[in-house]
C-alpha cells in the first residue's frame, strides 16, 4: 500500500501510525492483494483509495459526512463518499442529497455528481469502508476498514478547530460514540439522520436541513460558512 504524502497529504503521519499496527498491516495486506488479482474488480481505483483524505487534510476539515461503503458498479466511485466520477449517471442516494440540498438553502448540486468542490472546502467525505467489490456491496466490511476509519476520525478530536459530524444513516451513526460535543475540547457538533436512500430518505432525511445547521454552527464560532452549491 503506497502511503506516500501524494497519496494521503497531510493525514500521512496519522496513517502511518495506524498502520504500524499488526490488524492494520493485515487490511493493506488483504486490500493490495484483491486489487492485484482484479477478480473481481475492487472499487474504486487503486490511485483513488485515499481521495478523501488527500483532498481535506485534517487541519482544514471543517465537517466529516460519513458513508457506508463506495459504489460498486464501473466508473463511480473516486473515494469520495456519495460522490461519482464526471460522466456517470447520479445514483438515487446522491440525487435525493441534492433534493435536500435544494429543500434547505435553494441550491444545487454539479450537474455531474462529482462533490470534489466540497472537499476542497473543508467537508471530508468519508465512507466508513474504503474499497468494495464489483456489484458486491459491503463485500470488504469485515476486512478491518471500520476500525481504521474508527482511527482517522479519533485523530479529528486532536484538530482544536470547529468540526460537525455528520451522520446518515446505521453505518454512519456506528461512528457517533466517538464524538462527544459537551466533553471535548474543542467546538463539535453530531447530526443525525436517515440514510438519503430511497429506502429511507422519506423517513428522516429529507427535512432533516443538514447543510443550513452545518453552517449556523460554523458561523456561530467564526468559521466561514461551506459553499454547498
Amino acid at each position: 500500500m503506497e502511503l506516500t504524502k501524494e497519496t494521503l497529504g497531510g493525514w500521512l503521519p496519522a496513517v502511518e501510525e495506524i498502520a504500524q499496527e499488526p490488524w492494520c498491516r493485515e487490511l493493506f495486506s488483504r486490500v493490495e492483494e484483491a486489487y492485484e488479482k482484479n477478480d473481481p474488480p475492487v472499487y474504486p481505483p487503486k490511485e483513488d483509495l485515499f481521495t478523501a483524505l488527500r483532498l481535506t487534510p485534517p487541519e482544514q476539515v471543517k465537517c466529516v459526512i460519513v458513508g457506508q461503503d463506495p459504489y460498486h458498479q464501473p466508473g463511480q466511485a473516486h473515494g469520495l463518499a456519495f460522490s461519482v466520477q464526471p460522466g456517470t449517471r447520479i445514483p438515487p442516494s446522491l440525487r435525493n442529497i441534492g433534493k435536500e440540498l435544494e429543500s434547505d438553502l435553494g441550491l444545487s448540486l454539479p450537474d455531474h455528481g462529482t462533490l470534489t468542490p466540497w472537499a476542497e472546502e473543508g467537508v471530508l467525505l468519508l465512507n466508513n469502508v474504503l474499497t468494495v467489490y464489483d456489484s458486491k456491496p459491503n463485500s470488504h466490511k469485515k476486512w478491518g476498514w471500520g476500525q481504521f476509519t474508527t482511527k482517522l476520525l479519533q485523530t479529528l478530536e486532536e484538530q482544536p478547530q470547529p468540526i460537525v459530524f455528520v451522520l446518515w444513516g446505521r453505518e454512519a451513526q456506528s461512528k457517533g460514540g466517538l464524538v462527544n460535543p459537551e466533553r471535548s475540547r474543542y467546538p463539535r457538533l453530531v447530526l443525525q439522520s436517515n440514510h438519503p436512500s430511497p429506502l429511507s430518505a422519506s423517513r428522516g432525511f429529507f427535512g432533516s436541513r443538514p447543510f443550513s445547521q452545518v453552517n449556523q454552527f460554523l458561523e456561530q464560532h467564526g468559521v466561514a460558512p461551506i459553499p454547498w452549491g
